[in-house]
């Protein structure tokens, strides 16, 4: 009899901790989507910002290779990104695509002039930026133009702050809520071993002694919790590859390695000091109140 009742047990407490563990692993996931979330919105961010480009017009009576020497000093520039050369023949050829039309045969010259597009790197692609960037490039004799989409940039950057606080929003507030969850799942799970705490306090066990294996189970549980999470996480991003083929061009495994660190990091952290405080919670309390 006294077997079966320890077998019953033993299975009772198994089920609680493995109900607890994948409890923490649904959480954790959920807080490691919004993590991956808020790294793809970054770099969206980023390579938005990044595709901005500055024409800049050379004067007509400029040599090649003084363009191509002034484009290797933007690409020595700590603001630039990338550069390209557009000669007369591929602005005209550009234009005719656009235009559909041979307009250089019709007008019998070429009017446009050679360039130099230049790509910003994501901190620098804003008006304030831009124009101190602009100001410079035009005491520059060989340049006689600088062009670029102001109201574009000015647009772009309003709504990119603004998504950003929105996630940001929401990432805060689900942060709160995945700790609130978790310690609710620890406090249940120490809950059914209340009588276990008080006997060992009983039988003269320090609070030392009765804490360590709980707190040691706490913190193996957020790490399986946390590695279940990522598992699950790297399944899904493994789906939405398959499913959109472009998000591997926004893909940092740098940024994905920091959110799988911080989730089984979270998972560690909320576990361990979730059982901390609900083991103190029961051995602070009388034997009567066990029964409430």
């Amino acid at each position: 009899m006294e077997e079966f009742e320890a077998s019953a047990s033993s299975k009772k407490t198994k089920t609680i901790y493995i109900s607890t563990v994948f409890g923490i692993a649904m959480v954790l996931l959920m807080v490691g989507l919004l993590g991956l979330i808020l790294v793809y919105a970054k770099n969206i961010s980023s390579y938005v910002k990044e595709n901005i480009v500055l024409n800049i017009f050379v004067d007509d009576a400029a040599h090649e290779s003084d363009v191509l020497q002034l484009q290797k000093q933007l690409d020595g520039n700590v603001m630039v990104k990338q550069t390209q050369y557009v000669s007369k023949e591929l602005a005209a050829r550009n234009l005719q695509k656009d235009l559909g039309e041979d307009f250089v045969k019709f007008l019998g010259y070429n009017p446009l002039s050679q360039s130099v597009d230049v790509y910003l790197k994501a901190d620098y692609a804003n008006n304030k930026d831009i124009e101190k960037f602009k100001a410079e490039l035009l005491k520059n004799p060989l340049i006689k133009e600088v062009k670029y989409q102001q109201s574009l940039v000015d647009q772009m950057n309003q709504n990119v702050t603004t998504i950003s606080l929105i996630i940001l929003t929401f990432a805060g507030i689900f942060v709160v809520l995945s700790v609130a969850l978790i310690n609710n799942t620890i406090r249940l799970a120490i809950y059914s071993q209340r009588f276990l705490i008080k006997s060992m306090q009983l039988v003269g066990a320090t609070k030392g002694f009765i804490r360590k294996p709980f707190l040691l189970y706490g913190i193996w549980h957020g790490l399986l919790g946390g590695l279940i999470a990522i598992i699950l996480l790297i399944g899904t991003l493994y789906v939405a590859y398959d499913n959109v083929p472009d998000l591997v061009f926004l893909q940092n495994y740098t940024e994905f390695g920091i959110v799988f660190l911080g989730v089984v990091g979270l998972g560690i952290f909320i576990s361990g000091f979730s059982t901390f405080l609900a083991v103190n919670k029961f051995l602070r309390l009388k034997i009567y109140d066990l029964y409430r």
